[in-house]
């Protein structure tokens, strides 16, 4: 289980960290770029947990860090994504399963304004003043929308992802197989006592009548 999550965990990372510099970043949107790398370890700390939201994030944010083109200081996007995915986790619902869309929705927005904040006092902390020039207000709104826009597409199939790696069918069928063949061997051993039931019963009401016969033949003489 553990090897299915690690191994699902970094696909899905690489494969979004692929479509967001490719395709995303180069869509010239006004404003923040559509973060897929953060809506995919937001997804995954649904479902895996605090813990693990958080490995997660700070592998992803490290992974973009030094992917080119990446213009800032390395481990500043992984403290961010770190701190995004251990705050997510922490509301994890039970099971990993979602009763509506309306929790991941407030996640998504509260994890885009979250993490342009965060980005922003780090870089303003290393010297990095380009959100100033920029305008982080547009930068937080903008980062909002498109997250929120690309977030039905995104959180939903991630977690379906996450929660189907989680289950063991070789694991389940073994169970399965144990239950029917417990179930196969009870129901056998209740026939064979009842047929050997059964079968006492009869003998003994046999022998009661060849008893009573010879008693009833005694009287006659």
């Amino acid at each position: 289980m553990r090897f299915n999550r690690i191994l699902l965990s970094v696909t899905l990372v690489v494969v979004a960290l692929v479509v967001q510099v490719s395709v995303l970043a180069r869509l010239q949107l006004p404003g923040a770029v559509p973060d897929l790398l953060l809506l995919v370890v937001l997804a995954l700390a649904l479902v895996y947990g605090h813990v693990g939201g958080a490995l997660i994030g700070f592998g992803a944010g490290l992974l973009s860090d030094l992917a080119p083109p990446a213009d800032h200081a390395a481990g500043r996007y992984a403290l961010v994504l770190c701190v995004i995915g251990y705050a997510t986790g922490l509301v994890r619902p039970e099971k990993g399963q979602l009763r509506s869309a309306a929790g991941p929705m407030i996640a998504v927005v509260a994890a885009a304004i979250c993490s342009t904040l965060l980005y922003a006092g780090v870089g303003a902390l290393v010297g990095d003043t380009a959100a100033r020039h920029v305008g982080l207000g547009g930068l937080i709104l903008t980062a909002a929308v498109y997250d929120l826009l690309l977030a039905p597409f995104v959180v939903p199939l991630v977690m379906a992802l996450a929660r189907r790696a989680e289950n063991d069918p070789l694991a389940d069928s073994r169970e399965s197989a144990g239950d029917m063949s417990s179930g196969w061997l009870s129901a056998g051993t209740g026939l064979r006592i009842g047929g050997q039931r059964g079968a006492l019963r009869v003998r003994s009401a046999r022998n009661r009548a060849a008893r009573a016969g010879r008693i009833k033949g005694v009287k006659r003489l």
